[in-house]
């Protein structure tokens, strides 16, 4: 593709992201998929163009609300190559040449915003702190609730693309060995800082090329998420339940702490995930999961179950606020109804896996947000509604699970992309008395 077409396809995805209100990667993919022409190195350019337009979206409506215009695919774009890229208006206009493969042609007040964003800066000390955050300014008051004096960094760090963190399958290989494998195809991976699993890649690569995925070597989990599946302390001959287990990423890390010994069951409401997961779990050399589609409170198979689980594990529903490094389309579809919703469904969720419990059993609830009213106060509802359930503190399980000196201050654990270089994470867990 020639640059123009390049620019002609990043304008069509970028609209019909706008336009569908699905998750920016799911309309990627299903972009890509119709246009299998599209060579690697062209997809390659297209996505990053596409998704730096996202990530800055915030600071880049600032200035063309400064230049009294509107927000558009069109507009941004135009926006982001001059301030992003300081590419000069003659220069953008080489490519808006109204080509059979290329952008129409640029419009009168299109050459008048070229020029008078021409020499500015992305940034500008003017900025009020959500744009130079890149959040919905309704998200502040919340944001600076948890984070105080750190907002800015941590946002700045949000702002950021998410490094590739691979897991170590221990059911076939430790971490040295999965390390050697992608060094023979040319990835050079490096230790996690906290998850003894973890490997992390430079650079994003085309793992399903690679002979250590393939084989199952190694799963794509960011650090956080590996760090959870350790503190839920599954171990062999358990009875063991993942809860909301969606695509199975948990699942596999349960089985493998589990050493494949015991009983797993990757419970969902979903039947397209739970079938997505089969293909995984194979892969792994997974042999002790059961999954299951849950329906509501009548479930026959929870009424039957209850009491007579050693771990669960709620990874719930959540805002995925923490995903915004990966997501950042994400953070300006949320809203304040859909947060209300999720803590209703939240709650409903506990309350429906604490049932399956045993006494002297554990229940892990986790989420990938940073609000707190999923969170902490999620957790402390909790408590006062199941007084047959205690807290225990994430630094006493650290060491046991984990391994090495606990990050986190606290009884909870909330992992930060500023701190912590993963996910915004959050988990608690309880014990049955």
């Amino acid at each position: 593709m020639t640059p123009a077409a390049r620019l002609a396809a990043v304008l069509e995805l970028l609209a019909e992201i706008d336009s569908q209100g699905r998750p920016a990667d799911l309309v990627a993919g299903a972009y890509l998929k119709a246009r299998r022409y599209i060579g690697s190195k062209d997809r390659k350019a297209v996505s990053e163009r596409v998704w730096g337009c996202l990530r800055r979206r915030a600071r880049l409506d600032w200035w063309l609300a400064s230049q009294g215009q509107p927000s558009t695919p069109r507009s941004r774009l135009l926006a982001d190559l001059v301030l992003n890229d300081h590419l000069k208006p003659d220069e953008i206009a080489q490519q808006f040449t109204g080509g059979a493969h290329g952008p129409g042609t640029l419009a009168p007040q299109e050459w008048a915003l070229l020029q008078a964003l021409k020499g500015r800066d992305l940034f500008r000390h003017d900025m009020p702190a959500w744009v130079r955050g890149e959040y919905p300014e309704w998200l502040e008051p919340r944001l600076t609730a948890v984070f105080g004096d750190r907002l800015a960094a941590e946002m700045g760090a949000m702002r950021d693309e998410a490094p590739v963190d691979l897991r170590v399958n221990s059911l076939k290989a430790d971490r040295e060995t999965a390390r050697a494998a992608l060094a023979a195809d040319g990835l050079a991976a490096e230790p996690t800082p906290f998850s003894p699993l973890g490997l992390r890649l430079p650079a994003r690569a085309a793992l399903t090329a690679q002979a250590a995925f393939r084989d199952g070597l190694v799963e794509v989990q960011d650090e956080g998420s590996q760090i959870l599946a350790l503190l839920t302390d599954a171990r062999p001959g358990q009875a063991v339940v993942d809860y909301c287990a969606g695509a199975g990423g948990k699942t596999l890390a349960l089985a493998a702490s589990m050493e494949n010994k015991g009983r797993l069951v990757a419970c969902d409401v979903n039947q397209a995930r739970s079938e997505r997961a089969a293909q995984r779990l194979r892969r792994a050399g997974v042999h002790n999961v059961t999954r299951r589609l849950l329906g509501g409170d009548a479930d026959k198979w929870m009424k039957r179950q209850a009491g007579s689980f050693d771990r669960v594990l709620v990874d719930a529903p959540c805002s995925g606020s923490g995903t915004w490094r990966r997501n950042p389309d994400a953070k300006w579809r949320l809203t304040q109804q859909g947060v209300d919703e999720l803590t209703a469904l939240q709650r409903q969720i506990l309350n429906r896996a604490a049932r399956l419990v045993r006494p002297g059993g554990r229940l892990v609830y986790a989420t990938c947000s940073l609000l707190a009213e999923e969170d902490e106060a999620q957790a402390a509802c909790f408590l006062a509604d199941h007084p047959d359930f205690a807290l225990l503190p994430v630094g006493e399980l650290w060491l046991p699970t984990v391994g090495g000196a606990c990050p986190v201050e606290g009884p909870y654990l909330r992992l930060t992309p500023a701190r912590h270089n993963t996910d915004g994470f959050f988990a608690a867990v309880f014990e049955r008395r």
